[in-house]
């Protein structure tokens, strides 16, 4: 992985307070006939802390995205608050230190990588050879340094997020926001935005993130919150959260038949010998056998990307593979917004 670091906190800074909070956020919109109201966030609070990847997960129409534009200022609440590191959501100060990917990003596709890079440095006051020097730094950490004068109406949609990664990091963020990052690319170009993801935590940066991949927020995310029709469900550690509190998992290597029979027995007697074994409470055998691979790990494997396939998620490094999946229409519109 390149060594560059695009973010601006030193190491050894301790921050407090939190990247992220909201409290009891609630947000109605008015149907055009203003005959019913959609309560679409309902008393929703939460907190990020400074340098961890918090998910906010749920199905369609659940308030992720109305959330996330109340954090961002785009929608005001109709009651509650959104403060990032302290400062409220909707003055203009707060959103110095917030970089915002999209799910549908529009980029101008006549541009090159590098030049779409210099475009938003500009916009972040940006200029000389300080811009020059950032828009390297961050073409090599997103993997797009062989594709930096390329135009991006050429780019597939795996490097059109990872330009998109590049530009929410021009200006030194302290918080990501990222909407469905990794959505429509293919698994080798998934595994690269996941792993970038992973990289800015190592450098302090908070991230805070909605997607549909249940599999890759759980990978990656240090804290996952469930939204359902506009109300918090379930928050807290992804590990707690996913952890089934009355099993044990045991990971044999090379185990033969008769070990596995010789296990079998040693439970049994324990299980009988142990009080409270005719009311369920004594341990049992529940399953034994192979297991079994992941479809992403497989689909890497059969198309030559074993190394990344076989590594954790932790320890993978970024790579510059591009997905092979092609990009939206070079003539497509922008998105206009919309509610959950």
């Amino acid at each position: 992985m390149p060594t560059v670091s695009p973010s601006s906190p030193k190491p050894g800074d301790i921050d407090t307070t939190p990247a992220v909070r909201v409290d009891r956020l609630t947000r109605v919109f008015r149907t055009p006939m203003r005959r019913q109201k959609l309560i679409a966030v309902r008393e929703l609070s939460l907190e990020v802390k400074p340098g961890e990847i918090y998910g906010l997960i749920g199905p369609n129409g659940s308030g992720k995205s109305t959330t996330m534009k109340c954090l961002l200022g785009l929608v005001r609440p109709s009651a509650g608050s959104c403060s990032i590191f302290g400062r409220d959501s909707r003055s203009t100060a707060s959103r110095r230190e917030v970089g915002f990917l999209p799910e549908n990003p529009y980029f101008y596709k006549h541009l090159s990588g590098r030049e779409t890079i210099r475009f938003y440095g500009r916009l972040c006051g940006l200029r000389g050879r300080a811009l020059e020097e950032r828009a390297d730094e961050l073409l090599e950490f997103v993997g797009l340094s062989d594709a930096a004068d390329r135009r991006l109406g050429g780019y597939s949609k795996g490097m059109l997020q990872r330009i998109g990664l590049a530009q929410a990091l021009v200006h030194h963020p302290r918080l990501l926001v990222l909407d469905e990052p990794t959505a429509g690319v293919d698994p080798r170009g998934s595994r690269v935005i996941r792993d970038l993801v992973l990289g800015f935590k190592e450098r302090g940066i908070t991230v805070m993130l909605c997607s549909h991949l249940l599999e890759q927020v759980q990978e990656v995310c240090d804290r996952v919150g469930i939204i359902y029709e506009g109300r918090m469900v379930r928050e807290g550690r992804t590990e707690d959260l996913i952890a089934v509190e009355n099993q044990t998992e045991i990971v044999l290597e090379n185990a033969d038949t008769a070990l596995l029979e010789e296990l079998r027995r040693l439970v049994t007697r324990h299980a009988a010998d142990r009080p409270g074994a005719a009311s369920g409470a004594a341990p049992r055998w529940l399953r034994d056998g192979r297991p079994r691979t992941t479809l992403e790990r497989l689909f890497l494997e059969a198309t030559g990307d074993s190394s990344r396939a076989g590594a954790p998620a932790a320890d993978a490094h970024a790579g510059a593979a591009p997905s092979e999946q092609a990009g939206p229409p070079a003539d497509s519109p922008p998105n206009e917004p919309t509610h959950e």
